[in-house]
């Protein structure tokens, strides 16, 4: 069964998703980011290029051919996933077949517009016997 990971407080949902990613590439870890909005697509795409500053965090788009051996894949749709370990959701919405993946984590901001979806997304894991970690990253990972 999928474990489930609400990591919440964030102050900018993108700026964690970012600090969670290098994390996890420490970690090697392979992780799907599902961001079915475009916007917030580009701008987590700029931030892995230059947070920090002169760093680089090895991503790419679903579409782009070394995505079977880039350890960070970004998408916009979950079908025929590239990798079934990890899913980052970064969508308002419930992840369409997320519990194919092994682990799914959610990063909730203070926004309202993002933490009421959430609770909603919370709900519904709990209400199916997913166990859930819950953690407050206001201070940090």
């Amino acid at each position: 069964m999928t474990s489930i990971s609400f990591l919440h407080g964030a102050t900018d949902r993108i700026q964690s998703a970012a600090l969670w990613l290098h994390q996890a590439w420490r970690e090697r870890r392979q992780v799907l980011v599902y961001v079915p909005d475009g916007e917030q697509a580009t701008r987590l795409d700029r931030v892995l290029w230059s947070h920090p500053p002169l760093s680089f965090l090895p991503h790419c788009g679903r579409d782009s051919p070394l995505a079977p051996q880039t350890p960070i894949v970004l998408t916009d749709k979950l079908d025929d996933p590239p990798q079934e370990a990890c899913l980052l959701n970064l969508s308002d919405e419930l992840p369409p077949i997320f519990s194919r993946f092994g682990h799914l984590v959610e990063i909730v901001s203070t926004d309202d517009r993002d933490r009421l979806p959430a609770r909603e997304r919370f709900k519904f894991y709990r209400d199916r016997g997913y166990a859930i970690e819950s953690r407050d990253i206001s201070g940090g990972f």
